[in-house]
């Protein structure tokens, strides 16, 4: 018999950062004024806590290993660029766009696989999650080329990235991460 609280664990993180990561992007929006090292720190706090409950998705038995099958390497990559931005917030200033451009856009890949998964799992809401996918892959590239003149545009468009990748990661936990008690993810794996 195999515990669901691991699983529970994961995916309440995951909800609850998803929450935090909107949270983040509204304000973010609504005061583009923000610190740019108050707002390096915010996010490594975040990125940190992410990318820990990444992992601990990874080594839970999720029923149908859609969600957090990507989630060991990518969670501690996060983790690691957490702590760096809390370490060094002055250093990361001008690179706080471009990492978080390549966080959200890899994010955004790994979600358009796990919804051609969902989808061959019979998983109705396989579309939503494409479809999100592709808006947070797309605000990760404009991070990435930083192409704006404000500042204020920005951090806007940082904003709005965070939100985005709150929502599709809340989407993907809510669609493909099922818990069902006493559930056997590797019944044929007996040693």
């Amino acid at each position: 018999m195999h515990s669901t609280k691991p699983i529970q664990t994961a995916k309440t993180g995951y909800i609850v950062m998803s929450l935090l990561l909107c949270i983040l992007g509204i304000v973010i929006i609504i005061h583009p004024e923000v610190s740019a090292n108050t707002l390096c720190i915010m996010i490594g706090v975040l990125l940190i806590c992410y990318g820990i409950f990444k992992v601990i998705g990874y080594l839970s038995k999720d029923l149908f290993r859609l969600a957090f099958q990507f989630d060991l390497a990518f969670g501690l990559l996060v983790v690691t660029v957490g702590i760096i931005m809390i370490l060094r917030p002055t250093h990361m200033l001008t690179l706080v766009n471009f990492v978080l451009g390549i966080i959200i856009l890899s994010d955004g890949l790994f979600k358009v696989q796990i919804a051609i998964d969902s989808k061959k799992f019979g998983i109705r809401k396989w579309w939503l999650i494409t479809i999100l996918a592709v808006i947070a892959i797309t605000f990760g590239i404009l991070l990435m080329i930083d192409s704006f003149t404000s500042t204020n545009l920005l951090m806007i468009m940082l904003g709005s990235a965070l939100l985005a990748e709150g929502f599709l990661n809340f989407c993907v936990m809510l669609f493909t991460v099922k818990i069902i008690k006493n559930q056997y993810p590797e019944a044929n794996n007996k040693e």
